[in-house]
């Protein structure tokens, strides 16, 4: 069997400032939110008691290409720097929107950083064809890099 990622989840600083790049940048929705008190089991941070919450964000798909969005409240750490930088560790999210302009006035708006402002490219495609895209490269509130495109005609 194939796996099919339904969901990424993210470490969040601040749920609201998240929730508002999620929305207004990425046209998402909420699906789901909730506190959860960690067993200290699963994940590979927090510990046994730590209260967390958790907000899933959902896009045009019902199951797939979902995004948690996790916050620590209690105890709430002091979160690092942000880089904005592409390292070993730091996934690059590509999300198609259906008005990449819209999307960039948006995350100036927010006062997201932007890493490559609006822009037009080609690439080769998969099928031997060429795929024509306007794009703008940000980064969400935690330093979360997306390249959201929007396919152009032939």
């Amino acid at each position: 069997m194939t796996a099919i990622v339904k969901r990424t989840t993210l470490k969040v600083r601040d749920m609201e400032k998240s929730v508002a790049f999620y929305e207004g940048v990425m046209g998402m929705s909420k699906y789901y939110d909730n506190e959860i008190t960690l067993s200290g089991d699963l994940l590979p941070g927090g510990n046994k008691g730590d209260v967390t919450r958790l907000v899933i964000m959902k896009g045009e798909d019902p199951v797939i290409g979902m995004i948690g969005l996790l916050e620590w409240l209690d105890p709430k750490p002091d979160a690092p720097e942000i880089p904005y930088d592409f390292d070993f560790g730091n996934p690059v999210f590509v999300a198609a929107v259906e008005d990449a302009a819209v999307a960039f006035e948006k995350a100036k708006a927010l006062e997201c950083v932007i890493r490559a402002p609006l822009s037009e490219s080609e690439y080769p495609g998969a099928d031997g064809g060429v795929v024509k895209v306007r794009s703008v490269g940000v980064f969400d509130p935690d330093g979360h890099f997306f390249e959201l495109n929007q396919r152009l005609e032939g």
